[in-house]
């Protein structure tokens, strides 16, 4: 509150969030319209942990379960089944609402305390949430950055999680679907959940303690886009229009499905470097690349 106080140039309260963003309005004619909106509700609110908590929850929910719905949708439309990963394992009606149901205590039991204490945490190293928002280039830049920081993470993590004793005590829950769709980006075990986090979370807050720049604002973009990655890896399709399609180095359904289709292989949440460096890709192509590999090997040796 001090900061914004302290950006705007001080500020009495009235009683409602209109009145609120009329006052930030009439002083502040700099401000864009969200930049407005934004001052409005931490001024109005008065508790900033409170209003930061708030907003995170609100926008996790509408945007994780916004994104679900188009598959959902689809899913029960034949036309797209052409684009489907594993045509013959589409998703029964009973099966994405038990998902949901778990997928949703998830987030107000494991998640909605993370979320509560991101704010004191993240200020603590340093982060902003006043305004005006960054340049959007500075906010392409740290978002690329907490891409590539959460996919290495990412990768070893869920690596780990596939030795023996921790798969079955953490790591099961997540494969119940061996083809998943959208709403099973989050179905995991409460354990899972928290190490998923340390991947979006800690990234970004041990680059502004490094760097003393980070707003909340790009926090938020970051994780929405987090969300969604995770989301469209899971939906089960494979478009024309899919990013991979664009970016070869992008992951995406295609990677993230044979996972979990075969249980082994394919760890990277968002690019494919780690998998094809490390030789952990999966599937008919990447084993086709191995016996390829290997021929070459023992002609080369023959020829010795």
């Amino acid at each position: 509150m001090a900061t914004l106080n302290s950006t705007l140039g001080g500020f009495a309260h009235p009683d409602t969030f209109s009145s609120v963003f009329e006052e930030v309005s009439k002083a502040n004619v700099q401000l864009n319209v969200a930049e407005r909106l934004w001052a409005s509700w931490y001024l109005w609110m008065q508790n900033d942990t409170l209003a930061t908590g708030i907003m995170s929850l609100a926008l996790h929910e509408l945007f994780y379960f916004g994104r679900c719905i188009p598959y959902l949708i689809i899913s029960y439309i034949p036309y797209f089944n052409k684009y489907k990963l594993q045509q013959q394992k589409i998703p029964t009606l009973k099966e994405q609402w038990d998902c949901a149901s778990l997928v949703l205590l998830t987030h107000f039991t494991v998640e909605l305390p993370q979320i509560w204490l991101f704010h004191p945490l993240a200020t603590y190293f340093g982060m902003q949430y006043g305004v005006p928002f960054p340049k959007l280039s500075t906010m392409a830049l740290q978002i690329a950055v907490f891409f590539i920081m959460e996919d290495t993470w990412h990768y070893w993590f869920h690596r780990a999680l596939h030795y023996g004793p921790l798969y079955k005590m953490i790591h099961k829950v997540h494969h119940t679907y061996s083809a998943p769709f959208g709403l099973a980006a989050e179905y995991a075990s409460p354990i899972e959940v928290m190490l998923l986090a340390v991947g979006t979370v800690g990234g970004p807050i041990l680059w502004v303690s490094l760097t003393g720049d980070l707003h909340l604002v790009t926090m938020y973009v970051w994780i929405l886009g987090r969300v969604f990655q995770a989301i469209d890896s899971h939906s089960g399709y494979d478009f024309p229009w899919s990013l991979r399609h664009f970016l070869p180095f992008w992951a995406g359904a295609a990677h993230h499905d044979t996972h979990h289709e075969r249980f082994i292989g394919n760890y990277a949440s968002s690019f494919r470097w780690w998998d094809y460096l490390l030789d952990t890709e999966s599937g008919p192509e990447a084993a086709k690349r191995r016996r390829e590999r290997r021929l070459k090997a023992l002609k080369a040796k023959k020829a010795e």
